[in-house]
């Protein structure tokens, strides 16, 4: 059944300059918008589809500093500061409530783990702490399952998909932005070596600057211009239970199964370490890039051979500005979910909770998630194509941190001070990524 974020309309003309087109109107790319927009800065923003109609709108809506990446750590403290306030800023319901998060460990080994991030993460002053077993059990009653402990976070919160993006794009429409949807980019227009412009499929809007917030298209847009990205596809299924009660108003996430409490009454419910990634033509192309990855992961990841491998093998990766582009014939990315990993989540989730037996499933959903070979998105310049930026491949983590990362890509489309340090983000750590005309 195909995911429904909340509605936004459409402008209706296409503005014929701005200075800078966001293409893209996931989370990442509503935010980038919307702080352009704040500094007064003319902004566009071009959607293929609908406003969070892809990964977007189909995520589990956690917003967490813990757990992540040391690199992503600076980036999700900003954005947990810009979530605070959301909601205010753009006088919109992005469903952002600090509700905490908890991350439960089955064994004394996991909370070690914990542990030694703990340690490495002292300077940013995280509001992150161990639980024992018992103080797990008095935060989430109810357990069959014995837990060791527990890492957790009262001031980390969670958001709707189906309301984020869109709330954040209307408030960037609020201040200033032009909003088009159903308005595939097709290429960039170039004059003396820079980005002059983009040509969409309904005509041309002059622009110095470009950002492609383009999710898990990004690699095939920025094929035709000759850059070769490293990302690849991997598939999340999430399901939602009609409302009810449930052990706990926290985001959970135990070692097989992770739940959060949804604005409607029920639950958002999906299945952590098991990732299934679809073998498809791009999988041998950047095998090599992605195989300390494939063997780092290789106990949750599971490969799967189906229908997309030949869908991907007849999609054209390069297109002429004039012609219909696979963005055009393909508005939404609307896979099938895994039925088999969603019934492991559910039998995992009322095993270790009780009060889960009996759930009324609501709705099941999939999305493909833009992945990197190290597991970090690229925020910045291309260098070797003047006035085109990219904001993508957030490898599950956009929804998250994707306030701070686009206010971090606005600060470096305008030359402001960055509101993070953008270094570890650059597109150059990959060697591979220099155009080829």
């Amino acid at each position: 059944m195909p995911i429904r974020p909340d509605h936004l309309e459409s402008d209706r003309d296409i503005p014929g300059h701005a200075d800078v087109v966001v293409i893209g109107g996931g989370v990442i790319g509503a935010s980038t918008a919307l702080y352009l927009a704040q500094k007064r800065i003319s902004v566009v923003l071009c959607e293929k589809g609908e406003i969070a109609g892809e990964q977007s709108g189909r995520n589990w809506g956690w917003v967490r500093t813990i757990g992540r990446d040391l690199t992503e750590i600076p980036l999700a403290v900003e954005s947990l500061r810009r979530w605070r306030t959301i909601n205010r800023d753009i006088e919109a319901e992005t469903g952002y409530r600090e509700a905490g998060i908890l991350y439960l460990c089955d064994q004394p080994k996991d909370v070690a783990v914990h542990e030694g991030w703990l340690d490495h993460v002292k300077a940013y002053q995280l509001d992150a702490r161990l639980l024992d077993g018992a103080a797990v059990h008095r935060l989430v009653p109810g357990s069959a399952r014995p837990f060791a402990g527990g890492l957790y976070s009262a001031t980390d919160g969670r958001a709707e998909p189906e309301k984020a993006a869109p709330a954040i794009a209307a408030g960037a429409r609020r201040a200033g932005a032009v909003v088009l949807t159903r308005c595939a980019v097709r290429g960039l227009d170039m004059e003396a070596g820079r980005v002059s412009g983009v040509i969409t499929e309904r005509g041309r809007i002059a622009a110095g600057s470009v950002v492609l917030a383009g999710g898990a298209w990004s690699r095939l847009f920025c094929g035709n211009l000759g850059l070769d990205f490293p990302q690849l596809k991997v598939l999340g299924s999430v399901m939602r239970t009609q409302p009810m009660d449930g052990p706990s108003e926290l985001a959970v996430g135990g070692s097989d199964f992770a739940f959060r409490k949804r604005l409607d009454g029920g639950y958002t419910v999906g299945r952590r370490g098991a990732t299934v990634a679809e073998i498809v033509p791009d999988s041998f192309r950047l095998l090599f890039d992605f195989l300390p990855a494939l063997k780092q992961q290789r106990h949750e990841l599971r490969l799967r051979l189906r229908g997309r491998f030949l869908e991907e093998w007849r999609t054209r990766r390069h297109w002429g500005l004039d012609e219909t582009t696979p963005f055009e014939e393909i508005r939404i990315l609307d896979p099938d979910p895994d039925l088999g990993i969603l019934k492991e989540a559910e039998e995992n989730l009322v095993g270790a909770f009780p009060a889960f037996r009996g759930l009324s499933i609501a709705e099941r959903w999939a999305g493909l998630i833009d992945v990197m070979p190290d597991a970090l998105p690229v925020i910045g310049p291309v260098a070797s194509i003047p006035g085109f930026f990219l904001a993508t491949s957030f490898s599950g983590h956009g929804f998250g941190i994707g306030p701070g990362a686009g206010a971090l890509t606005a600060d470096i489309v305008s030359g402001s001070q960055t509101c993070v340090d953008p270094s570890p983000f650059r597109l150059e750590r990959f060697p591979r990524t220099s155009v080829s005309r």
